[in-house]
């Protein structure tokens, strides 16, 4: 069986590209993996991680302002806003706001188009926010909002579901409660290693929900989890991964509403708390670097160097943490120099744009208490308020796999500085991991150090400072920070079946224009009953017109015959040995060492059911022709690598 691997024994963390292959499963695990696996079951939070982690919170309890501002916030929170606003925000931003509107047409349409892309679960979620607002215009005497049954029930919404049938949901969902546990344990047994089968096919909501009536998800602390972290294999999907990089901007806050939504349904069928908080305004610091926005960072660096997607002041930090403090002996646990740590960020303040900061007199150690502080000091958590809450709750769940998927929806809602910062400053900790021979620093280790600088924040309270089960509350806030640490790779990644919804809200918005006309209802049910039966794929093999659009380098087309077997990276292959390294046509860049470095290309998929989506390697183009008969393949550089040419 072809899988994804994912935080395997094998896969070195300290790769600058996480390239994620598939490949067959070996029958008997390697003596390295065995002892990495012996190694990890002994990884539990000891005495000193635990010491650390409350040295950690004391250091920021102390910080600058911190309990005047969690007086404020209780304040605040002691005059309660008015009833209903968080499910009208809920419902804004899960680009439902249209529901609160009177009934109309045009808001029909609207509603319709993203309502027909839920599964029956994600839908009730919808309800049960939309049945609290209504109670809450109720009470303060105001007429009610639409009902999304009636949305559901028009025929609009019923041309739209049955122009891409319910039936692939439900055989999706059959296939889950069908789900492969028992090969699962087969090869478990045969290799003795711990494995995950993480299926993206179908909505979480919907996993849990199957799982739950199959009682094969057990309830709050009804099992401990043990300290070995398994491998979570994906099942390979011929479409390929996509990763959150490869979406356009306007698919990606269409995977931001649907994530929210799917996210929702899972909180209530695992019983989560979930509260969002909402920042209020606050004093702008006068820091250039500390305690500002990361937006309005991001906004400053850009002048500086317009392709950084994450602060340039923590690219500097972690590029010489990664140089001369990786190997160092208890970093980021063992305290710098509190002098040196202030005289370090008045130079960086005052230097910094300028290259006045003398990196060879940095000690390693106050470098990685200046990138904490770094962290801790933003003036909203990284983990943003609206959501720091919801990853908060994630360790009440008790199902490993139940955690990933919370993460990974949590991962896409955050904003796209966050989650870049986020994604950097992981990279580094597993880089930190992967020297534990070295530096002492074991997995558990750097997670519960980190964990408070991530979790507890001045702006939102946390139950981390509560009293009495310390303990507990340092291993599952330490628990989550190390699963984002072990498995980002496929926490960085869009689900299938988010993609399959995008494809088919895509699709309904570009027919939208058919149904403002209220007359034309009687067509509709026409078209319903018309188009029940789903069109058979496409099982011939059609030749494909590529544009090519390679800078300056290259402006042409080419032809390609589509059959079974292909693949993105065979049609790359054959754009290379077309266009850039053929003798007459050589379009490379010579190093000095005399070889040639050729533009970093890739296949686009543009327009149709998608806006613009970058193809993964692996993914099989007749099924990717099938998914979306009406889109234009292209291969162009790719952002970064156009800018280095």
């Amino acid at each position: 069986m072809n899988r994804e691997p994912w935080a395997s024994s094998t896969q070195d963390p300290t790769a600058s590209e996480h390239t994620l292959h598939p490949r067959e499963e070996s029958s008997s695990p390697s003596a390295t993996e065995q002892q990495q696996q012996h190694q990890e079951q002994q990884e539990l939070p000891d005495k000193l991680c635990l010491d650390s982690f409350w040295s950690e919170v004391e250091t920021i309890r102390q910080g600058s302002g911190y309990e005047a501002e969690l007086e404020e916030r209780a304040r605040r929170d002691s005059r309660q806003s008015e009833e209903g606003e968080q499910e009208e925000q809920w419902l804004a931003d899960a680009g439902l706001s249209n529901l609160l509107v009177s009934e109309g047409a045009a808001e029909d349409v609207e509603n319709a188009v993203l309502l027909s892309t839920l599964t029956r679960t994600q839908a009730e979620a919808v309800q049960r926010r939309l049945d609290s607002y209504t109670l809450s215009l109720r009470k303060r005497n105001k007429p009610p909002p639409r009902d999304v049954r009636d949305i559901f029930n028009s025929p609009i919404t019923q041309t739209f579901g049955s122009q891409h049938g319910e039936g692939r949901a439900q055989d999706n969902m059959a296939s889950v409660a069908k789900s492969p546990l028992s090969v699962v344990r087969t090869e478990q047994q045969q290799s003795g290693l711990k494995e995950e089968i993480f299926i993206t096919d179908v909505a979480y909501c919907d996993q849990a929900a199957i799982f739950l009536k199959q009682a094969k998800l057990p309830q709050s602390n009804s099992r401990k989890e043990e300290g070995t972290l398994p491998r979570v294999v994906c099942p390979q999907c011929r479409l390929g991964v996509t990763r959150v990089q490869d979406l356009s901007p306007g698919d990606l806050k269409k995977v931001r509403q649907l994530a929210l939504i799917d996210m929702t349904a899972l909180s209530d069928l695992l019983e989560l708390e979930v509260k969002r908080q909402k920042m209020s305004k606050r004093k702008m610091a006068e820091s250039a670097l500390f305690g500002v926005p990361l937006a309005t960072l991001l906004e400053n660096d850009q002048r500086v160097k317009p392709s950084t997607t994450t602060p340039l002041l923590l690219q500097a930090l972690l590029s010489f943490l990664e140089k001369k403090g990786v190997e160092s002996e208890g970093i980021l646990r063992v305290p710098g120099s509190q002098s040196r740590i202030k005289l370090l960020q008045q130079t960086l303040e005052t230097t910094f744009y300028s290259g006045g900061v003398d990196w060879d007199e940095v000690s390693p150690n106050d470098a990685a208490a200046l990138l904490k502080k770094f962290i801790r000091e933003l003036p909203s958590p990284l983990l943003t308020a609206e959501h720091l809450s919801t990853f908060s709750a994630v360790r009440d769940i008790t199902e490993l796999k139940q955690k990933l998927h919370m993460l990974n929806l949590l991962i896409l809602l955050l904003p796209e500085p966050n989650r870049n910062t986020l994604k950097a400053l992981l990279e580094f900790l597993s880089k930190v991991v992967s020297r534990e021979r070295r530096n002492r620093m074991t997995l558990w280790a750097v997670a519960t150090i980190m964990a408070p600088n991530l979790f507890l924040h001045k702006a939102v309270p946390s139950r981390l400072t509560d009293g009495g089960a310390e303990k507990g509350h340092a291993e599952k806030a330490a628990d989550i920070m190390r699963l984002l640490i072990r498995y980002q790779d496929l926490l960085w990644t869009i689900p299938n079946f988010l993609m399959s919804q995008v494809r088919k809200l895509n699709d309904n918005s570009n027919r939208r224009y058919q149904f403002y006309d209220r007359r034309i209802k009687n067509l509709l049910r026409k078209i319903h009953t018309d188009t029940r039966d789903k069109p058979e794929k496409n099982t011939s093999e059609p030749c494909r017109t590529v544009k090519v659009q390679v800078g300056d380098l290259v402006s042409s087309t080419m032809e390609v015959q589509v059959t079974v077997t292909s693949r993105a990276s065979d049609l790359l292959a054959q754009f290379h040995r077309q266009f850039l390294r053929s003798p007459d046509k050589s379009k490379g860049k010579l190093r000095r060492n005399g070889s040639t470095v050729y533009p970093d290309c890739a296949i686009y998929e543009v327009g149709g059911n998608i806006g613009e989506h970058c193809v993964d390697p692996n993914t099989h183009l007749l099924d990717l022709y099938n998914s979306n008969p009406a889109g234009e393949w292209v291969i162009k550089m790719r952002p970064n690598a156009s800018r280095g040419l």
